[in-house]
């Protein structure tokens, strides 16, 4: 079983900055996809940041030139560093985790940190 663990959210001001850290419970399996997802108050899920095995990283338009994803393969660990943030990123940020092959292979989520951004 593999457990993922979120933190680093909390309250911040409009045009502040927090860094998400997310961390998988083992690191003898080989995690190829890493995301964020989040989650505002009667939206649905959407996926905000993703990372490939290799470091290719993807950003929905919302976070372009503001947030950044970046992984730590050995320690099996992602990070979401938000800049500049807005009170419309506002939400419940969720990391996710994809191993693809293997007696692993299998999609899984962190419980959800909040995010509040105030004006």
């Amino acid at each position: 079983q593999v457990q993922v663990v979120e933190s680093g959210g909390g309250l911040v001001q409009a045009g502040g900055s927090l860094r998400l850290p997310c961390a998988a419970s083992r690191r003898n399996f080989r995690i190829d996809v890493l995301a964020w997802y989040r989650q505002a108050p009667g939206k649905q899920r959407e996926v905000v940041a993703t990372i490939s095995f290799g470091g290719i990283s993807n950003y929905t338009d919302s976070a372009k030139g503001r947030f950044t994803i970046s992984r730590d393969n050995a320690k099996h660990t992602v990070y979401l560093q938000m800049n500049s943030l807005k009170p419309e990123d506002t939400a419940v940020y969720y990391c996710n985790l994809q191993a693809l092959f293997g007696k692993d292979s299998g999609d899984y989520w962190g419980q959800g940190t909040q995010v509040t951004v105030s004006s």
